[in-house]
């Protein structure tokens, strides 16, 4: 969606929620486990990952450092093809566009590739405003849609379900949607399989319009990239007669030879294969193969904005393989859902807030919605920093300051709630440049240890109640070294 998942509360009580669900754990432990053995073993075939690592940042650095010179030299090249480029300052306008389109070419369904950006737009709910009715095609984005449900990871969108679960969901639903499932289905990997294969062969054959996102784009000859691994994209690349593109601005890399790097490095870090079964490209529009009309919507919906933020901007690396959430212990706990966006996990508590802004409660809290173990930098593929861009944006809730929104220049004002955080960070300034205070305050802290409470009061309680107060030593440090080793203190 455009904006936070309606509904949601803010992280904090979202996650509280989500850890005491077994199951859920139990279904994201398994899965994230499984997922990131698989990928350590991937990557460990590379014997030069670390550099591809780098090559992988320093395309995407300078592609955002051009980024216009690129988008216009896309434009040209995709237009020289044959495709129509259209250009979308945000989500209600990429949706206008897309369904004006559709609503051209007389159709009322449409098949889709699965697509981060779409589901960012909220495109599907958009549609059915339009009374056009969207088919998601993926494995995953159709046990979603079929369970009425949100996606909770970038790459495997409903990772938090397990077989029981999905068989009940297409038992239940398919037949509401097209082909019913099959009677006794059981809930094997290939029975589902199996039943998702009939029930969208049948959309496959009739579709009029596909509906994509794109991996990359390649700016010198307007080619676009999907990659996956189960064939249902391709499908919906090539039968449909008309095929619309929907892709974020960040996605363009400049030549194809830069592709190389990221063709090795995004498969291992997302699904831990070597090569992706499927890597479908496109370049405008063909006579004799596949859709006769092609139109590229290039999304900004607060990229723009990202871009201005010389910390924050290194979030539009992000070539989505979701290697971050595998890793994370707070993801593991607490779940997609929990993020209130479709992007969840460290890369979404960085990208969301920028993308949407931190007025609202839910993204004001997602910057707090890490431990800042740095394991999720440890493993993208293209360096993202994102504990340092994670403590940038919480000084921006804290403190606000200076920030871009839609384009201008504004200054925001501190998050409610922070007030006490900002007035004990001053206080801890003056202590930390007045040593004598400070040393005085640590005595008489220590002699006063047996009436400390367990928790905080006030304010402070939020803090406390998650964490066990560390215990006061009987003496400061500074007096036991000079009452062990006679040494002088060096701050008189």
């Amino acid at each position: 969606m455009s904006g936070a998942f309606v509904g949601m509360p803010a992280f904090p009580r979202a996650a509280r929620e989500a850890v005491y669900d077994g199951t859920l754990r139990g279904n994201l432990r398994h899965a994230t486990h499984t997922i990131r053995a698989k990928r350590a073993k991937a990557v460990a075939e590379v014997s030069d990952w670390a550099e591809l690592r780098e090559a992988g940042r320093r395309i995407k650095d300078h592609t955002l450092r051009h980024l216009d010179h690129y988008l216009v030299r896309l434009e040209e090249s995709v237009t020289a093809a044959g495709g129509v480029v259209h250009w979308a300052a945000d989500a209600g306008e990429a949706n206008r566009i897309v369904a004006g389109l559709v609503k051209e070419t007389g159709e009322s369904e449409v098949v889709k590739v699965k697509s981060m950006a779409t589901q960012e737009i909220g495109l599907n709910e958009a549609l059915e405003a339009e009374g056009i009715r969207a088919y998601e095609t993926d494995l995953a984005e159709l046990i979603v849609q079929l369970g009425r449900d949100r996606p909770s990871h970038i790459l495997v969108p409903a990772i938090h379900r397990n077989r029981g679960e999905i068989r009940d969901v297409f038992a239940r639903e398919m037949g509401e949607w097209g082909r019913p499932a099959p009677e006794g289905l059981t809930d094997s990997p290939a029975d589902l399989a199996e039943a998702a294969r009939l029930h969208l062969r049948e959309k496959f054959l009739r579709a009029g319009v596909g509906i994509s996102g794109a991996n990359f784009m390649v700016a010198e000859t307007g080619t676009l990239v999907v990659v996956e691994s189960e064939g249902n994209g391709r499908m919906c690349l090539t039968l449909p007669e008309t095929l619309i593109s929907v892709v974020g601005i960040e996605k363009v890399v400049p030549t194809w030879r830069d592709l190389e790097v990221f063709l090795q490095t995004l498969p291992r870090s997302s699904t831990a294969e070597r090569m992706n079964p499927y890597t479908s490209t496109w370049t405008g529009t063909s006579d004799d193969d596949g859709p006769r009309s092609f139109h590229l919507v290039l999304l900004d919906n607060g990229r723009t904005d990202a871009l201005a933020d010389e910390v924050g901007r290194q979030a539009l690396r992000c070539i989505r393989c979701s290697a971050c959430l595998n890793v994370c212990p707070v993801y593991e706990r607490a779940g997609g859902h929990a993020y209130g966006s479709v992007y969840p996990g460290p890369i979404g508590a960085i990208l969301s807030p920028q993308l949407r802004g931190t007025a609202s409660e839910i993204d004001a809290s997602l910057p707090y919605a890490s431990s800042l173990c740095g394991a999720c930098y440890e493993v993208c593929p293209v360096a993202i920093d994102i504990p340092e861009v994670l403590v940038h944006l919480r000084e921006r809730v804290v403190e606000g300051g200076q920030a871009t929104r839609e384009g201008n220049k504004v200054v925001l004002r501190p998050a409610g709630g922070h007030a006490s955080e900002r007035a004990a960070m001053r206080a801890a300034r003056w202590a930390f440049t007045h040593p004598r205070a400070l040393r005085t305050g640590q005595r008489l802290v220590s002699r006063t240890r047996r009436f400390h409470p367990r928790t905080l009061p006030g304010p402070g309680r939020a803090w406390s109640a998650t964490r066990d107060l560390p215990p006061v030593p009987a003496e400061p440090f500074r007096d036991w070294w000079q009452r062990t080793r006679g040494g002088k203190d060096a701050t008189e």
